[in-house]
């Protein structure tokens, strides 16, 4: 574009040149600083030309860096979200019969009655509390105490 720009620029300066209007004369001063001001527009779109190259290579380059980037933080982090969100505020158990994995709810565990949870996949019972263990569990260090002595 800018070459097609300054050839045209040349062929006007070659063209005023051969209208002999004379060196001194006004209209050849005109002329000769339009011109002037022309050759001087087109080496300036030039410049902007290289300039702007070179900033979208350079964007490109930094958009490049910035992928890879988020490439390697969010792959660790998304798998990480992943886990999260499946056992966030509980925990799972597999289901003995079909292996399926079972996510149990934390505050399942509050509930005073007694708790029973099923496999969604086959119905087998996974998990059940009938708060005896623990009484099972509190007993524990008593025996244990006693075993020392």
């Amino acid at each position: 574009m800018t070459e097609n720009l300054k050839a045209r620029v040349s062929y006007l300066r070659g063209f005023t040149e051969g209208l002999e209007l004379g060196e001194e004369s006004k209209e050849q001063k005109v002329l000769q600083r339009i011109i002037d001001i022309l050759e001087d527009m087109t080496d300036e779109i030039e410049q902007l030309r290289v300039d702007c190259e070179e900033l979208f290579e350079y964007t490109e380059a930094i958009d490049d860096d910035l992928t890879e980037l988020e490439d390697d933080f969010y792959e660790d982090d998304e798998d990480d979200d992943d886990d999260d969100e499946d056992f966030d505020g509980g925990f799972s158990i597999e289901c003995p019969n079909c292996r399926e994995i079972v996510v149990v709810d934390d505050d399942i565990l509050d509930q005073e009655s007694a708790i029973e949870v099923t496999c969604p996949g086959c119905g087998e019972v996974v998990l059940v509390d009938d708060e005896e263990w623990d009484e099972d569990l509190d007993e524990l260090p008593e025996e244990s105490e006693e075993k020392e002595k």
